[in-house]
């Protein structure tokens, strides 16, 4: 039997279907796993107290990291999870409150915002890094305007979402409405997050098409040979 030569095995490499978006994120599972430690600690917070809440929504990230790793499936989103979790609970403990849980959150939302802005003042947003740093495509984003004010649109995209988590969960917060708190976790979190990355795929897309029209209104370098040949036209002997 005769092995499959190399530019089959390399066709066959470049055939396989990358990740999308959603899956990256944790897919759909992932927005139900990160929903349920929050779910769960409202429901036994109600019941049973906040000691009780405080080790059921950490037992819930226990578990959950523990079937992805059954499940073999991505355990980034799991284990970012259980430290959010476990960080939460930790808040909730010390300030001897409920809705101390959420406050992690919110107080992240705000530095988040923070810094997506600060990207696009210094000239580098954080959407166009990002993105092209995952997919090692370089900075050659930066040199081309529309490009980079694309990826300027996509970043504050970004930050209006943390700015909008912030206001409202703080609001939520100060008023003691620890259940609104959970559901506005919830709704705020991978819905938003999915209209914000919608902004994103359209500033990578208009980048790539500007930049791949730009490559190909540049001159081609010469060969060696064109070059060779150039010379001897150049400096010929005039014929008699």
């Amino acid at each position: 039997m005769t092995e499959p030569a190399p530019s089959e095995k390399k066709t066959d490499a470049e055939e396989k279907p990358q990740p999308t978006l959603l899956e990256q994120m944790g897919g759909v599972s992932g927005l139900i796993y990160s929903s349920l430690p929050v779910i769960v600690f409202v429901l036994a917070n109600a019941i049973f107290g906040l000691t009780a809440a405080i080790w059921t929504s950490i037992g819930s990230a226990v578990a959950i990291t523990v079937l992805r790793l059954v499940r073999k499936e991505p355990l980034q989103p799991a284990i970012s999870g259980f430290f959010g979790v476990a960080i939460a609970a930790f808040i909730a403990y010390r300030t001897g409150s409920a809705k101390g849980f959420f406050l992690f959150g919110i107080y992240a939302s705000l530095i988040y915002c923070g810094v997506f802005v600060l990207s696009v003042v210094v000239r580098w947003p954080i959407a166009g890094v990002v993105w092209n740093m995952l997919n090692g495509t370089g900075h050659a984003w930066r040199k081309d305007k529309p490009s980079r004010y694309g990826y300027d649109i996509a970043t504050l995209a970004m930050a209006l979402i943390f700015a909008a988590r912030f206001v409202v969960q703080r609001w939520l917060y100060q008023e003691d409405y620890t259940g609104w708190l959970a559901f506005a976790k919830i709704a705020m979190g991978y819905p938003l997050y999915a209209l914000g990355l919608l902004v994103v795929v359209w500033a990578v897309r208009r980048s790539d098409k500007r930049l791949k029209a730009l490559a190909e209104t540049e001159p081609k370098p010469e060969t060696d040979a064109e070059v060779e040949a150039r010379l001897r036209e150049k400096y010929a002997a005039p014929e008699a």
